[in-house]
């Protein structure tokens, strides 16, 4: 079965096509500026890749543009639309509603409407995608796979905050957790990295990219994680404060004469790593600066890293141990310095890693296990794979294997 795997984000279409179930990469892409003149239509695979600019005006639009790319004959990908057995959406919020994929019936869409206040930004642009393909290809069953679903399975005194319950029961207040789909695939695969069944497992996942979320997940469930009820709580983010003393908002907002909009933009564009370093919010610069021991971006590099630190060490307690620590995404594979910088913080509780081996894990796409050899918790760096992971779903829900 061939499994189009869709991630449709207010402006842009993601997309891929996979053979399932030998999980083959057929072809991926990107539509952006959807909505403009100059629309980037792009789309590659073993034997081609192109870029075009033309006006893509709207999400139908796009998704007829996806299907006209993966049927060009200079691809060798697909003869015809109609061999697409089954189309695949990540899907941000999913609520307390989904705590597992799901097909896409009009109930659940409706679902993933009331999720709207949860996720103003993200669920608005997963539901276009889903009614493009719907009018493009009716007959075609669709799958929802959720951020938050993996994280369903918190318990109680985990994901409730010490507020009025009216709040929770009025409004779903709560730790939601995101990057669900990421975490729970890093998870599979360290479990089989370690030779281990994962209900035997204790790991520590770190998807860390410009948004960045922690999470500890015992015998194969998220049993707790960094971000809460929106993206903002946890670890030092691209732009993102992550946790803070919350007067301090009462205090800008008195001081400062800021308006809740003021302190949204501030805490979530303006603040983590741009806010602190003030020049961009690439880590980048920061790890050169860090080399050539520049005394801000080095202060910067051990701040993200101490938070994280504490992260991990707080899951190892909630968890009575652990087996493995795994690093993920652009800023978890591709950053030697706070891989070595928490191995430091951590010595004491068998963490190490191979010094020389984690410099030279600096590029994305391989799985490498960077423990020392004394160590008594495994390292390992493993990308994650979003795209494959909701492929996995979506044709296990379709097949019923």
């Amino acid at each position: 079965m061939k499994v189009l795997v869709l991630n449709c984000g207010s402006s842009s279409i993601k997309y891929q096509v996979l053979q399932m179930p030998d999980e083959t990469l057929i072809i991926k892409g990107i539509i952006e500026r959807i909505g403009e003149i100059d629309s980037i239509v792009e789309a590659k695979n073993a034997h081609h890749k192109i870029k075009e600019i033309m006006a893509v005006k709207s999400h139908t639009e796009g998704i007829e543009q996806v299907l006209q790319m993966i049927v060009r004959p200079e691809f060798k990908a697909l003869e015809s639309v109609n061999e697409i057995g089954a189309i695949g959406h990540r899907i941000v919020h999913g609520g307390e509603k989904f705590s597992a994929s799901t097909e896409l019936t009009d109930s659940a869409i409706k679902a993933v409407e009331e999720n709207i206040p949860l996720a103003p930004l993200h669920n608005p642009a997963n539901l276009k995608g889903i009614v493009a393909c719907k009018q493009v290809l009716p007959k075609v069953p669709q799958i929802g796979v959720f951020d938050t679903a993996f994280h369903q399975g918190l318990p109680k005194y985990a994901y409730l905050y010490a507020i009025p319950n009216k709040y929770y029961e009025k409004y779903g207040i709560r730790r939601y957790g995101f990057h669900g789909t990421s975490h729970k695939y890093v998870a599979q695969r360290t479990a089989e990295m370690l030779g281990k069944p994962i209900e035997d497992t204790r790991i520590v996942t770190a998807h860390l990219g410009n948004g960045a979320s922690v999470a500890a997940v015992k015998g194969g469930r998220s049993i707790d994680t960094s971000m809460g009820f929106t993206p903002l709580e946890g670890l030092i983010m691209g732009t993102r404060s992550g946790d803070l003393d919350p007067a301090i908002l009462c205090f800008l907002q008195k001081n400062e004469g800021m308006s809740s909009e003021d302190i949204d933009v501030l805490l979530n564009k303006q603040s983590g790593i741009i806010g602190l370093y003030g020049k961009s919010n690439d880590m980048r610069p920061i790890e050169d600066g860090y080399f050539a021991k520049k005394e801000l971006e080095t202060l910067i590099m051990t701040m993200y890293s101490y938070r994280l630190a504490k992260y991990i060490g707080s899951y190892m307690a909630v968890m009575g141990g652990i087996d493995a620590l795994t690093y993920t995404a652009g800023v978890g594979a591709n950053t030697p310095p706070l891989r070595y910088i928490i191995a430091e913080f951590m010595k004491g509780l068998g963490f190490g890693i191979d010094e020389e081996l984690n410099l030279k894990v600096i590029r994305y796409g391989k799985e490498v296990d960077i423990s020392s050899e004394d160590a008594t918790v495994k390292t390992f760096v493993i990308p994650t794979n979003e795209e494959l992971a909701i492929a996995r779903d979506t044709y296990s829900l379709v097949t019923g294997v």
